[in-house]
């Protein structure tokens, strides 16, 4: 194994927040080298059109979106590689981390921009069909789903929120529980029953979601009290079951919540150990869009920049 090299800023993970925080970190002379992990570019490149990201009016994909963002930090010096960060050494500096092509590395300051990945009930036709009537995100896909009739599977308070902001735009929206009680809070609870265009369909899972070779037509649903199936014909299928954060590597180094989100010192992006910064997703259990990612991840390289500073003053 050849012998460590040594960055000013190692950025894990790339997308919004990680492409953000190496352009700000390159254009402050600091060198950022950056291991893109499993999915260079994030969740975004599993989108297809990316509309509410401001100074795209007519809309971008979201591989290219990525892609647009890569170069434009590139241009000012980012360093890349299609590596992941294996294991990490935060316990004294400078930092030491190991990537997947055997390579050993250090670094004076560390950004992490892992993100975090939605979960699916992992069922036939759910990746054939994901960015074609298949997601995890209401906030940026409803809008393409202007008067169908749409699923979503959960029952917690996250599953609520997405189902009322697609009945924004669905003719009606069919909420299918595998249990007759949600897990939601009291309050969303009621604001769901409220609404005429939700439809509950209790005590039952989504078996397969069903498709026309271009796009989803349908989901197959399985009564889990006496085994009954049946075909619901909706265009589009949402899955609200939750996401998990990609901390993995960093369990029992950092300070984490009970679901694996980075925690940091808001409105910093400072984490439980001094010169790691977190930002977008992978600390941000709340908004999860890719605009609040790139600017967590603006703020984790200015808040790098000014510890380094203050380390060297």
């Amino acid at each position: 194994m050849s012998a460590p090299r040594h960055h000013r800023v190692f950025i894990i993970g790339s997308g919004p927040a990680g492409f953000t925080a190496a352009l700000y970190a390159a254009r402050a002379r600091l060198s950022p080298y950056m291991a893109s992990g499993l999915q260079p570019g994030g969740q975004l490149t599993t989108t297809t059109e990316v509309e509410n990201y401001p100074g795209f009016p007519d809309g971008v994909m979201g591989p290219e979106m990525m892609e647009l963002f890569q170069k434009q930090a590139e241009r000012f010096g980012l360093e890349m590689a299609y590596t992941s960060v294996e294991r990490v050494d935060f316990s004294s500096r400078p930092f030491q981390l190991w990537t997947d092509d055997e390579q050993t590395h250090t670094a004076d300051a560390v950004i992490i921009s892992t993100g975090a990945t939605a979960k699916y009930l992992g069922v036939p036709g759910e990746q054939e069909y994901l960015g074609r009537g298949v997601s995890a995100c209401a906030t940026c896909d409803g809008f393409f789903f202007q008067d169908q009739e749409l699923a979503i599977v959960g029952g917690g308070d996250t599953a609520m929120e997405e189902a009322m902001f697609l009945t924004r735009f669905a003719s009606k929206v069919y909420v299918v529980h595998r249990r007759d009680e949600l897990r939601a809070s009291k309050v969303m609870q009621e604001r769901a029953f409220k609404n005429p265009k939700i439809e509950f369909i209790w005590n039952t899972t989504i078996t397969e979601v069903l498709g026309d070779g271009g796009g989803v037509n349908g989901v197959r649903l399985q009564d889990v009290k006496t085994g009954a199936t049946r075909d619901l014909p909706v265009g589009g299928y949402f899955s609200a079951i939750g996401h998990r954060p990609n901390t993995e590597i960093f369990k029992d180094v950092l300070d984490m919540d009970s679901v694996g989100y980075l925690k940091v010192a808001a409105p910093s992006t400072y984490t439980s150990v001094e010169g790691v910064f977190a930002c977008g997703d992978v600390a941000d259990p709340t908004y999860r869009q890719a605009i609040t990612a790139a600017g967590m991840g603006c703020a984790a390289a200015i808040d790098a920049e000014r510890w380094l500073e203050a380390q060297e003053g």
